[in-house]
């Protein structure tokens, strides 16, 4: 189905934009069983900051959580905000992780603390949450600038995570997983295609 067609079709659109939201979500519920059931150490894999090993958890880091505790912090915004995203289509949902996903973790690389391994889908969060948030700025449109103020006024606290703070929280990677996903605000600014469906 395109991207017009799921305009004209609000339920399939919705209907879709759970099914991904929630698989995603469930994906990270398997792969922490996974990780406690089989032997090894799977949270090893995150984002080591400028080492080599480190690159590849740019791939993964996301995925992986330091516990059921993490993982349930992420997975109620995931589900939601992940469903908010989704309405604007599919292209539109994989392009914009896809940035995150990607300046969140080569961030994390570039300037986090030695020593440290990163992992969580809490950057994701940050993306989707400032994409959604700044999207109808750049795009000039009323439903998305309406969505972007509903979405700030329900999560825009969890914004103050991009600053330092906690120790083992891993302020980095909520910082560029924000960029990630202003940058992708940007490139989707002319995507006339799903422009009115989170109206």
């Amino acid at each position: 189905m395109s991207e017009t067609e799921s305009i004209r079709n609000p339920l399939s659109t919705a209907a879709r934009a759970g099914v991904v939201s929630g698989g995603f979500v469930a994906l990270l519920w398997l792969i922490e069983a996974l990780d406690r059931i089989l032997p090894g150490n799977f949270e090893s894999r995150g984002v080591r900051p400028r080492s080599d090993e480190g690159l590849l958890g740019i791939a993964f880091a996301p995925l992986l959580h330091g516990g059921w505790d993490h993982l349930i912090s992420n997975s109620f915004p995931l589900l939601i905000l992940g469903f908010l995203l989704g309405m604007s289509g599919m292209r539109t949902f994989t392009i914009t992780t896809a940035i995150i996903w990607t300046v969140g973790g080569v961030g994390v690389w570039l300037i986090a603390g030695s020593n440290e391994i990163h992992i969580g889908a809490s950057g994701i969060v940050f993306g989707w949450l400032v994409f959604l948030m700044i999207r109808g700025v750049f795009a000039r449109s009323l439903s998305q600038i309406l969505l972007g103020i509903a979405v700030f006024l329900a999560y825009g606290t969890v914004l103050l995570g991009v600053l330092p703070g906690d120790p083992g929280i891993s302020w980095e990677g909520h910082l560029f997983g924000a960029i990630g996903g202003a940058i992708a605000a940007w490139f989707a600014r002319d995507d006339n295609d799903v422009a009115e469906v989170t109206a």
